[in-house]
This record gives structure tokens, sequence and C-alpha cells, in this order.
């Protein structure tokens, strides 16, 4: 049993603090924590995506410039093989070299030819008036897609 100075000790004890019932104000300060519980993670979140995205951009454009220099070496190396075929079928490495140069040069005069041929493509009224339509197309597309239709928010309110 409990002695009986104890016991008025604490039921005085209770009369003077009593615990109020949750309130309004309760419920508004256990909301604002859960917001500011909800938001922090959304922006830890969002921190963490955005350096996966600084990280995933650094190590797109390192491979793309391993890319490239593989790719010119792979050239440099057929071309070094297509000179030293070159050589043995004339016989000379200076004719070889030569040839080559000149393989080169037509190559590289074509694709100046083919690039200004293009462009002068891109500038012809018809070209202009497809591309205008195509974007347009795609900007359509991409505003459909960003509203609901609807047919989709009818489905959803069944």
């Amino acid at each position: 049993m409990q002695e009986p100075g104890r016991d008025d000790e604490a039921s005085s004890d209770d009369r003077a603090n009593p615990t109020p019932p949750p309130g309004l104000l309760d419920d508004i300060g256990r909301f604002g924590r859960a917001l500011k519980q909800l938001f922090g993670a959304q922006l830890a979140l969002l921190s963490a995506e955005l350096g996966l995205a600084r990280s995933a951009v650094f190590w797109l454009l390192l491979t793309a410039l391993a890319a490239t220099v593989a790719g010119v070496g792979m050239g440099l190396s057929l071309l070094a093989l297509s000179a030293l075929l070159l050589a043995k079928w004339f016989g000379s490495w200076i004719w070889a070299l030569l040839v080559l140069s000149v393989l080169e040069g037509l190559f590289l005069l074509g694709m100046i030819v083919f690039f200004r041929r293009c462009m002068h493509w891109m500038t012809l009224p018809e070209s202009r008036r497809e591309w205008r339509a195509t974007l347009q197309q795609a900007m359509h597309r991409a505003d459909r897609q960003d509203r609901p239709s609807p047919e989709t928010d009818a489905e959803k309110d069944r």
C-alpha cells in the first residue's frame, strides 16, 4: 500500500499542473513540424539528385572526350596503314603521302561543298515551312502531354 501523504502530494500535483487536452495550436505545431520534415526530406532528395546529375554530366563529357580521342587515334592508325600500303604499292613514301594528301583534300573539299548545299536546302522557303510545321507540331504535342485531357479527367472521376 502507498502512504497516505504521498497520494495526497500526487493528486495535488495533478491539480496544479493539469495537462491540457490537445487543441488546435498543438495540431498546427505538429502539422508545421511534419511539413518541415517533409520539405527537408524533399530538399535532401533534390540535392542528391542534383549531385548525381552533376556527376553524370561530368562522366558524359569525360566519356565523350575519351571516345573522341579513341576515334582520332583510330583514324590516324588507318591513315598510317593506308600510307604504308600506298608506299608499298608505289615503292616511294613521297608518292604515297602525296596521293594520301590529295585524297584527304578531295574528301575535305567534298564535305565543305556538301555542308554548303545542306545549308542552302535549309534556307529554301519550303524547307523553312516544313521546319516551322515540325517545330509547331512538337510544341503542340508537348503542350498536350503537359495538360491532362478531358477524357482522362472523366475516367478518373468514375
